[in-house]
């Protein structure tokens, strides 16, 4: 059990140097709460990188127990006491056998704490909030970041108030409110939910987790990179197809590949990064194909991806950002589509998928089709949840035992 934890309880060491507004370099003080920064912007946390590059080294990680918190001296929590650790193993790496010829990967983030990628995230921010003085915290969320806050900040002793969509899936209403949180259905969309976490912080007193209005939910998500790079010998695919919402994971990993490369751990070759989302809300593939730096507000957002169904994102500006840079681009898929790459990835490679991944999936195949992407490139594709979280296809089949066996009808050959 020691070595499970064993970073989660070794003292940590901090290199964290400033905060930075994202939008202007403005320096800001680290150790103290802040949502937005003075500029109305996501904050970035940043390190002594080259403190960073004698300490956190391929020899040092390789005795280390496979979690997340491994990386601890690019994460900001200073004392392991704040660690509300709940299981946060490496997430595997599957190859599409079947499917794509073998060159597609599925990073299967569903095998996380609560079932997603959401819990890397709220894993990083309840640590520092309880590390900041911080006793309530909200959140609005498409289900699973509502799950994933109630469970960590439950362990941390942090009472949690979620708000989501009234169609937010059952179960993620379910799980959230076993996990600790007071959950309130809202008749609008996420944005409209995050409009009531801002309007309740002064009465309520809670603090605002929402995506990137705080520092930290970032640091959570970079994990992704720095495990993918190290789970593919330290070089990075040609392509990395990601399911973009409010864009968390997708900002983080182009921070990370830049913090590993500063460090000495990779060189500058980078992915093509590839923002998917749904024809029914994309606000990132429509800015981005304008050429604009900021995308404006989707009207009547809808799609079976729900935790895609983000009709504006603060970080927009960053998603795009990291689009152009690394030569990526940002695509939408339609329902039809996601649900078809489902249902084909659990038939022919046995991968049970979330709505979400199963968008990247589609992403790539359509990709494959346009030549996009080449055959031989090898693509990452993150599924962000565990499949069994979501509505499935009702296909009964029964057999009455009052009643002779009928092979033929079963499929006798």
């Amino acid at each position: 059990m020691t070595d499970l934890i064993d970073a989660a309880t070794a003292d940590l060491p901090n290199f964290v140097s400033h905060l930075e507004c994202s939008k202007t370099g403005e320096r800001l003080e680290a150790g103290r709460l802040h949502n937005l920064s003075p500029a109305g912007a996501p904050i970035l946390v940043r390190y002594d990188l080259d403190g960073v590059r004698g300490a956190l080294t391929k020899e040092t990680l390789a005795g280390r127990a496979p979690n997340f918190w491994r990386y601890r001296e690019l994460l900001p929590v200073r004392d392991a006491a704040n660690i509300a650790a709940l299981g946060e193993e490496m997430t595997p790496l599957i190859r599409l056998r079947h499917s794509t010829d073998g060159h597609a990967i599925v990073k299967d983030e569903g095998r996380l704490p609560t079932g997603s990628f959401k819990a890397r995230g709220l894993a990083l921010a309840i640590a520092m909030a309880k590390e900041l003085g911080v006793t309530r915290v909200a959140i609005p969320t498409n289900g699973n970041a509502g799950a994933a806050m109630a469970a960590y900040a439950s362990r941390a002793g942090i009472e949690s108030y979620v708000f989501c969509p009234a169609d937010t899936p059952a179960i993620n209403i379910r799980e959230t409110e076993l996990q600790g949180a007071h959950v309130w259905k809202v008749n609008g969309l996420i944005n409209d939910c995050g409009r009531i976490v801002t309007e309740g912080e002064e009465p309520m007193g809670w603090f605002n987790l929402s995506t990137l209005k705080e520092p930290y939910r970032i640091e959570g998500k970079k994990t992704m990179g720095f495990e993918l790079a190290e789970q593919l010998g330290w070089e990075l695919p040609e392509v990395i197809f990601y399911p973009t919402g409010g864009g968390t994971g997708l900002i983080g990993m182009w921070k990370a590949f830049d913090e590993l490369e500063a460090i000495g751990l990779i060189g500058s070759k980078r992915p093509r990064m590839v923002a998917v989302q749904a024809d029914g809300c994309a606000p990132i593939v429509k800015a981005f194909e304008a050429g604009e730096e900021h995308a404006e507000l989707w009207q009547d957002a809808h799609t079976v991806a729900a935790g895609i169904r983000v009709p504006v994102a603060i970080g927009d500006f960053l998603i795009l950002r990291a689009l152009r840079e690394s030569g990526g681009y940002a695509v939408a898929v339609s329902d039809e589509a996601i649900l078809d790459a489902r249902e084909r990835i659990g038939r022919e490679d046995g991968l049970l998928i979330c709505p979400e991944g199963a968008a990247t999936v589609a992403a790539y195949f359509q990709a494959l089709e346009d030549g996009t992407v080449g055959r031989d490139e090898r693509a990452v594709l993150f599924n962000c949840g565990n499949g069994l979280k979501y509505p499935m296809p009702s296909e009964e089949r029964a057999l009455d035992l009052a009643q002779p066996v009928d092979w033929q009808a079963i499929g006798a050959v």
